[in-house]
């Protein structure tokens, strides 16, 4: 089969799905660099205004399993459009909060529409490309989550360099009317709504609260308190296990649990989920180190971490050319290599790692990612049915979510423990807490060489999915 060139429409329709991406990566970093200014503004505790990234990484966790059914019932362009109206809303709110609490809760429902645009833009998009494109596309689009670490911060800094704290949150404004506007010309209906299965509400009830415990309870364990946290993680965990028994017994559940049985979809699964949790994770390492550690200004930090954002293209670049010429295993396994090599020098952050070593790391670290992710996404949206691919974007938005999320918030409490152990010398903390990063790529390894050594050929129009 030949695969068809990429022409300007469908690039047309990429361009304004990835805007809706954009602004919800962007916005779960974008307040981490603004937490004491908030602070300040409201009278609270640092540990209070976190709460104001928490709530929105929650909201997120929580939605994003309601997409696949969503897209399913109502059509996943009216779904899209709707989140992102609500999207600028919740921002408009956010940026009006006269107290704390008010913020907080605007940013749960700012949460709760992110949550749907990425893996709802993706299945519109996996479904206008088809199998012979989607390749090609998603090497690019995909640079978006890649980018959205580097840039939060970094837009953060440059915003309260001259601005309130409210143009965090005025900045979406005009980036998503333009996306309204653009999709109801460029992007197509796709399947109508009205299909799919009657809604979950057992799974729901189980899915997506017991993930948002779960990080609770991680995000406690950072916050000094056990106890609390031990009893979240227990009951989220809990939860997810009847959920995994439900979802197995279920005709039609929120999630399919067997889909992670079904190769490549698990080893798919594990490879995101590592990917999330690296890039996430080292995102709240480094700045954090850069900022305390080598006492560096949010501005420099934001600038240093600059070669990731580069390296991360060029290696969209690479990937966009040769994702449909070699195998997807070639091309993961060499990310994971370099991403490795990339996070090795962090772990000698005790003996003194100067800035130039630092921007080659970042440089690796952001090449390999891409070579990661986009074949990733690619094996699995070209064997899935066009029916069915509001749910599989569902579930590996959820996974690479649930990676960054879970990541960060155990690296937080792996920081915590080698800070009260290492003492006065922070460097080494921090380095303790780049062996775990490290670790990731080692387990990330065996479950890449599991992902198929061929190239994987756009499905038979005839076959379907029977050869999924």
């Amino acid at each position: 089969m030949t695969a068809r060139p990429i022409d300007a429409a469908l690039w047309r329709t990429a361009a304004v799905l990835v805007l809706g991406t954009f602004m919800a990566t962007l916005d779960s970093t974008i307040v981490s660099v603004g937490v004491d200014t908030l602070a300040e503004e409201f009278g609270a505790p640092v540990t209070g205004v976190q709460w104001v990234t928490t709530a929105y990484l929650l909201a997120v966790v929580t939605a994003v399993p309601a997409s696949g059914w969503l897209a399913d019932r109502f059509g996943g362009r009216r779904v899209w459009l709707t989140a992102v109206t609500v999207f600028l809303l919740a921002s408009l709110l956010c940026a009006l909060a006269p107290t704390l609490p008010a913020l907080i809760a605007f940013r749960v429902l700012q949460g709760l529409a992110g949550g749907l645009l990425p893996p709802t833009g993706q299945a519109l998009l996996a479904r206008a490309a088809g199998p012979d494109r989607i390749g090609r596309v998603i090497s690019v689009v995909g640079l978006v989550p890649l980018l959205s670490p580097v840039l939060g911060p970094l837009a953060s800094g440059t915003i309260l360099a001259v601005a309130d704290w409210p143009w965090l949150f005025y900045v979406n404004l005009p980036v998503g009317v333009v996306a309204v506007i653009l999709a109801r010309r460029w992007v197509p209906a796709g399947e109508p709504g009205g299909r799919g299965d009657r809604f979950d509400f057992r799974g729901a009830l189980l899915l997506s609260p017991g993930l948002a415990v779960l990080v609770f309870g991680l995000t406690w364990f950072e916050q000094g308190n056990p106890v609390v946290a031990g009893i979240a993680v227990a009951a989220g965990a809990a939860m997810l296990a009847a959920f995994v028994r439900h979802g197995l017994r279920a005709e039609a559940p929120l999630l399919d649990p067997r889909l992670f049985t079904q190769p490549p979809f698990g080893v798919a699964a594990l490879a995101l989920v590592l990917l999330g949790a690296s890039v996430f994770g080292t995102m709240f390492l480094l700045p954090l180190y850069l900022q305390r550690g080598a006492g560096l200004s949010t501005w420099d930090t934001g600038l240093l971490l600059v070669p990731q954002g580069i390296g991360a293209a060029a290696g969209s670049v690479l990937v966009n050319r040769l994702v449909d010429r070699i195998s997807p295993r070639t091309l993961v396994l060499s990310g994971i290599g370099l991403v490795a090599l990339g996070t090795a020098p962090f772990t000698q952050l005790g003996a003194g790692l100067p800035d130039w070593a630092i921007v080659v790391s970042l440089l690796l670290r952001g090449f390999g990612a891409a070579l990661i992710g986009a074949p990733v996404m690619t094996i699995v949206y070209r064997r899935v049915e066009p029916a069915r691919l509001p749910r599989a974007a569902g579930a590996l938005n959820l996974l690479n979510t649930l990676g960054g999320s879970i990541g960060t918030a155990v690296l937080a409490v792996v920081l915590q423990a080698r800070l009260a152990a290492r003492g006065p010398d922070v460097a080494a903390a921090f380095a303790d807490a780049f062996w775990c990063v490290l670790g990731l790529a080692v387990v990330a390894v065996a479950g890449a060489t599991r992902l198929p050594r061929a190239g994987v050929a756009a499905p038979d129009k005839k076959k379907g999915h029977a050869d999924a």
